[in-house]
């Protein structure tokens, strides 16, 4: 999308318009297109945060070239980490996804779309009943900072973290469930700097929200506004402190906090 030099959407129809392209988000791999016409099909949007496991789903889209081709199957589990990125939150599904879904809508038993179509695992390249979709909650965001500004800006703090071991969770008394995030390195200079965070520090709530693993605070750091005057709760050498700082604008620099 990004270099292409003519953007051509065609519907369900067959009618064609050129798009023009708002904005893109690489992180997410989302983009905003605009057409120009009249009695558009529209699709509503679902809440992603209520899917059930178990719950039946259609995915659409072009495998192997074949248009508007639709399965079906069910949710097969939620908030998968697959290693595409720090925002890994995916929907997983048996539904039959194969080259040429990607982008595609995955839509609930009523009608509304409910994620976006992104990955397969497969020691073949085709269809293994492992599919991921994008929770349409988190495009929801995207889309909304891409229509108001064509980009989208997230928050920085500055910190590389690590899930706490056993041992960390035993000595910074944390609850189960709650294994906190545990700083391996602060950016000089950065907004963590600033708060007082030191390596070894287990940060185990942001915003007073529970943080429960690394990817916990990655993406409620990114998903909160740069300039927001943060509390960070912190076990440090068997104490509890509550720090704060403002977030910064993470740049595109990969994997040192945007966590």
């Amino acid at each position: 999308m990004k270099d292409a030099g003519e953007i051509v959407v065609r519907l369900s129809d067959h009618r064609e318009h050129r798009g023009r392209l708002i904005g893109s988000d690489a992180k997410t791999d989302v983009a905003l297109l605009k057409i120009d016409g009249s009695n558009l099909p529209t699709i509503p949007f679902g809440d992603s945060d209520r899917l059930e496991v178990g719950e039946p789903v259609m995915a659409i889209g072009n495998p192997f070239g074949l248009e508007q081709t639709v399965t079906t199957g069910i949710v097969s589990a939620k908030e998968r980490f697959i290693g595409a990125g720090p925002y890994d939150d995916f929907i997983q599904t048996d539904a039959s996804v194969n080259p040429g879904n990607s982008g595609g809508p995955l839509i609930d038993a009523r009608g509304a779309l409910i994620g976006i179509t992104t990955a397969i695992v497969s020691p073949n390249g085709g269809w293994s009943g492992i599919g991921f979709a994008m929770p349409v909650n988190l495009a929801k965001d995207v889309l909304a900072q891409l229509r108001a500004r064509g980009k989208v800006t997230r928050g920085y703090l500055g910190v590389a973290v690590a899930p706490a071991s056993p041992d960390v969770a035993k000595t910074a008394s944390l609850e189960a469930g709650h294994g906190g995030a545990v700083v391996a390195e602060v950016v000089p200079g950065s907004p963590a700097a600033s708060a007082g965070i030191k390596p070894a520090d287990v940060i185990t709530a942001f915003q007073q929200a529970p943080i429960e693993d690394p990817r916990g605070l990655t993406r409620r750091v990114a998903t909160t506004p740069p300039g927001t005057r943060v509390t960070l709760e912190v076990a440090r050498a068997g104490q509890r402190t509550t720090l704060t700082t403002t977030l910064g604008e993470l740049r595109d620099q990969p994997s040192i906090a945007e966590r």
